[in-house]
């Protein structure tokens, strides 16, 4: 029963990374931007590393559990 909170947490951020991930590969695929008023590069690049960065949590809550 105390390994349910972390199987949640641990799905929300892999979904949440893997959204993340998909939605600003597409983006970028299409040459349009991931945010507006942002340079490009550097919002294409801050949105990957916070992709990778949730779907590295949520696998580490999933190993944990």
């Amino acid at each position: 029963m105390e390994s349910v909170p972390m199987i949640f947490a641990g799905m929300v951020f892999a979904l949440f990374g893997g959204a993340l991930l998909v939605w600003a590969g597409v983006r970028v695929g299409h040459r349009e931007p991931v945010a507006q008023g942002v340079s490009p590069v550097a919002s294409a690049a801050l949105a990957l590393l916070a992709s990778g960065a949730a779907l590295v949590v949520g696998v580490w809550c999933l190993a944990r559990r």
